[in-house]
């Protein structure tokens, strides 16, 4: 009896130990089990959002927007992976949204990869929403522009772990790119997709100015030749001089409707970037004519820019740009007015959608705000508004987007 009771023990010490082994194997050293990448959610419990785990080759840190890092992604559930350890490379984000503490970030898989049912692409980005202390800004101005028809980018909320830290709360998003499922126009020389951008952000990207004066950048073709830069760029100084002709008619040269939604989107939030500044894609195709779009940047709106422009009243994007130019044509201000009488409740109806996203991502914003504690911060860029809890920061947005709403109603 003793000789068997020995032996049971025995098996039950080996069996704990490969146990401590495989578990230590699980959390500890990814380098000696390629199966799994480690996280550690001690401190950052399981929020019921996927969670993105990533590290980088030699765990290098991300310092640029340029340089391409190789790293290694898998998706967690609640207890367990969800997915294979994917190849990829990653680095920074976005303008102003990377030089700030929690920042954006830009991924691109070896292999294409479906996302949580979006179509398979390499290219993704996670969106930081720092300065946004609902993190729900962007996720409903592209939800918007997809219920009115218009293609946006399609997006998950997700937690990410960079190099087994906690880095908080994203939006994962398509990137903006020349594709079947993102902005579809035939891949030739004939067709473009350019982004409105800075004397200062034009450096190393091929760019030129335009008749007006503006900088964009070309996004498509990718490294375009010298002759593909003045193809494109005659084609938007002809555009802008038809558009600097308050008779023409404006249906020979832009899609209208598209115009319209796009910009009344920007001028709803009162976007900064979204006032012909930056972030504003256009794209056309040979024989067709221009269009606005996708969508993107909304981190800056909705009452979040400097004191004098975050009130819920007065217009300002149309003063800029290209707008200031389509408001003294009668065509477009009319198409406007025609647009916002006949679909101005989708606008309110955003209140809907925070009411139904705040329940889904309210645990991962504690986390959030336990690794940034930002709500009560209004003392320095990036944060212009103080809160004392999430909920008085979503009834701040809510509160802000019904007065936007009746002003513009009553306005317009």
């Amino acid at each position: 009896m003793k000789n068997l009771q020995k032996r049971i023990f025995k098996i039950a010490m080996i069996a704990f130990a490969l146990g401590v082994i495989l578990v230590g194997c699980f959390w500890n050293s990814p380098e000696e089990d390629s199966t799994f990448l480690p996280l550690d959610d001690s401190e950052y419990p399981y929020a019921e959002l996927p969670r993105l785990v990533i590290e980088t080759e030699n765990f290098k840190q991300i310092r640029d927007k340029e340089t391409k890092i190789p790293a290694h992604l898998q998706i967690y559930g609640k207890d367990s992976p969800e997915s294979e350890v994917l190849e990829l490379k990653i680095k920074g984000h976005g303008n102003s949204s990377f030089m700030m503490t929690k920042y954006s970030l830009k991924i691109k898989f070896a292999e294409k990869q479906s996302l949580f049912g979006m179509p398979k692409n390499k290219e993704w980005i996670l969106i930081s929403n720092f300065r946004d202390k609902t993190h729900l800004r962007n996720f409903i101005t592209l939800q918007l522009a997809q219920t009115l028809g218009d293609y946006a980018p399609r997006m998950a909320f997700v937690e990410v772990f960079l190099n087994r830290k906690y880095m908080g709360l994203y939006l994962l998003t398509e990137s903006v790119k020349v594709s079947k499922d993102r902005v579809n126009i035939a891949k030739n020389d004939s067709s473009f997709l350019i982004e409105k951008t800075t004397e200062a952000e034009k450096k190393n990207n091929p760019y030129f100015t335009s008749s007006l004066n503006y900088q964009f950048r070309v996004r498509f073709p990718e490294d375009a030749t010298i002759e593909i830069l003045d193809n494109i760029k005659n084609q938007v100084n002809k555009f802008e001089s038809i558009l600097k002709n308050s008779k023409s008619n404006l249906n020979t040269v832009l899609d209208l409707e598209n115009f319209v939604h796009y910009y009344t989107i920007q001028e709803f939030a009162k976007n900064i970037d979204g006032a012909f500044g930056r972030s504003t894609f256009i794209h056309k195709e040979l024989g067709n004519v221009f269009k606005l779009g996708p969508i993107w940047d909304f981190d800056l709106a909705y009452g979040l820019s400097n004191k004098s422009k975050s009130s819920p009243y007065d217009w300002y994007v149309n003063r800029y740009g290209w707008y200031k130019y389509l408001f003294k044509n009668q065509q477009f201000k009319n198409a406007v007015k025609k647009f916002w009488d006949e679909n101005h409740q989708f606008f309110l109806a955003m209140n809907d959608s925070i009411d139904v996203m705040v329940p889904q991502i309210h645990k991962a914003v504690l986390n959030d705000e336990n690794r940034w504690p930002i709500l009560e911060r209004d003392d320095s860029w990036p944060h212009v508004d103080y809160h004392t809890s999430y909920e008085s920061a979503v009834d701040s947005l809510k509160d802000w987007i019904i007065k936007r709403e009746k002003w513009v109603s009553g306005e317009i």
